[in-house]
């Protein structure tokens, strides 16, 4: 896993490093000369500078661009410099290093741009001459100039990755270490080419994980021949009605679990619309429980008949909203023999009712809520728009009060027990589709039935289903995929986690 930090821990961190370890002038050349090898510059370059310690970086890296005879300009929006920005300026000056205002310069007259406008201390919106420039750059992007970002790009909120006019870079260089807003936002429509440039800056304090493929090696494992389905559990998934009954939906729920490694996945739905389903299973049990209408109606005996042996169950997925639902929900909060996986309408259940609220928090039995931002907001009761400002501090804070584990869906994933924080950067823009949410439902089921610990549970099936989702998208486009597709490719995903395993014991 590599380490993720907020905007106040690398300021912290950082500001340690410069007081104990690395002097800041130093750190500073050493942010720059990374920035300068790492980046593949066509010449000549334009290097847009701030006022911070962001466009000092930019002054290092042009001093080493006219050392090496690499053609390029320090095109400044301010006259205000930092101590340690201002002592690389005069080394730029002192070598004859071009100089000019970003009023009396034509950025679309260069190969290379770096971005060192504003760096991670950067809030609210842009305007001004930034936003000027922000947008001249832009227009060099999309005319084929090759764009860096130093850190962050300008305009990029370091914490949430929002921002309403930001830099579009092919490569962005993080210094010391990543940051939430690498990852979380818009990031990924923004960022193009993601790497870290290690300066020697270690986190002080809390951090977060991003995970990566070998996080998963304790986890997914080839199976022993002496084993049969009953080792790798069984496993429910309730949901569907009349309305909703999204057979193929459903199907592809159970399948997911199935392709992530359940011995058995029963799928239960409401007796109606069981033969519009049954017709898409092959390898599922399938299992009804009383209904009217299409819709559940609660039978404690028929539900706990059917729950016997089950050692995880997923709900809610197209389930719909009824007081028989609310009966039910509150029937599996209670019954703290079962892990228990709540998603959409599971959740917007829940949320409608103080009473499941207090009964959630007291649930002593492992649960995973699974909200995308509109369903966490009705759970949490803040704003959606607070709720995007910094998922990860209102995700953390909600898992740690109803000590629970939270996975709240986006761009990239979070997922907290409210002690760690997990990012996944798995996923693709095809994977806004109907259906998709069920399929994670379906193999975060899966992975249960073997899987002790809804952490590891969550961390490994966030990370599966969107791995499958860009296998899925390479296949087809982010226009035509539909949930299916990544169904289909849980098979790749999963063997690509086999084979990186199997190579680095070799």
């Amino acid at each position: 896993m590599k380490k993720v930090l907020s905007a106040r821990e690398m300021s912290v961190s950082d500001k340690y490093t410069c007081d104990n370890i690395t002097p800041s002038k130093e750190l500073m050349f050493k942010a720059g000369k990374a920035i300068f090898e790492l980046g593949a510059w066509r010449s000549p370059v334009a290097i847009v500078c701030g006022g911070g310690n962001n466009a000092g970086d930019g002054y290092v890296v042009a001093y080493l661009m006219k050392k090496a005879g690499i053609d390029c300009s320090i095109v400044t929006l301010t006259d205000k410099k930092t101590p340690d920005g201002a002592y690389y300026f005069d080394m730029c000056q002192e070598i004859s290093v071009d100089v000019r205002s970003l009023a009396e310069t034509d950025i679309s007259h260069y190969a290379s741009i770096l971005d060192c406008i504003f760096g991670i201390g950067f809030r609210g919106e842009v305007g001004g001459i930034e936003k000027n420039a922000i947008e001249l750059i832009n227009s060099a992007h999309a005319e084929g100039a090759y764009v860096v970002c130093a850190d962050i790009n300008s305009g990029l909120s370091s914490d949430s990755g929002l921002g309403n006019t930001v830099v579009m870079s092919d490569l962005t260089v993080s210094v010391g270490q990543y940051k939430s807003g690498h990852f979380l936002g818009r990031a990924k429509d923004v960022i193009g080419n993601l790497v870290c440039a290690d300066v020697g800056i270690e986190p002080i304090g809390e951090y977060y994980r991003l995970v990566e493929t070998e996080d998963l090696f304790d986890i997914i494992c080839e199976r022993a021949n002496f084993s049969n389905k009953g080792t790798y559990g069984y496993v429910a998934l309730l949901g569907g009605c009349e309305n909703y009954s999204g057979a193929m939906k459903l199907a592809s729920c159970a399948y997911a679990a199935m392709r992530s490694g359940a011995g058995v996945a029963k799928l239960i739905v409401p007796r109606e619309i069981s033969n519009s389903v049954s017709h898409y299973l092959l390898e599922n049990t399938l299992a009804t429980l009383p209904s009217v209408n299409g819709r559940f109606v609660f039978d404690p005996d028929a539900l706990e008949g059917e729950l016997e042996g089950i050692r995880s169950l997923a709900v809610g997925m197209g389930m719909g909203r009824s007081e028989d639902n609310e009966r039910i929900i509150r029937y599996l909060l209670l019954k703290e023999d079962m892990s228990l996986i709540i998603d959409a309408d599971g959740l917007n259940t829940v949320a409608s009712s103080e009473d499941l609220m207090e009964i959630l928090k007291k649930r002593n039995a492992p649960t995973l809520l699974t909200p995308h931002p509109k369903e966490f907001e009705r759970l949490s009761g803040i704003s959606m728009n607070e709720i995007l400002s910094d998922p990860i501090y209102h995700a953390k804070e909600f898992a740690k009060r109803y000590s629970l584990v939270l996975l709240l869906k986006g761009s990239s994933t979070v997922i907290t027990d409210g002690n760690d924080v997990y990012i996944i950067n798995r996923g693709c823009a095809g994977m806004a589709t109907a259906g998709s949410g069920d399929v994670l439902s379906g193999v975060l089921a899966g992975i249960s039935g073997y899987t002790d610990g809804f952490l590891k549970v969550a961390v490994s099936g966030a990370y599966i289903a969107g791995l499958a989702g860009e296998y899925a998208q390479r296949e087809t486009n982010s226009i035509s995929m539909t949930a299916g597709d990544t169904v289909r490719n849980i098979p790749k995903a999963i063997s690509e986690i086999l084979e990186k395993k199997q190579n680095k014991q070799k």
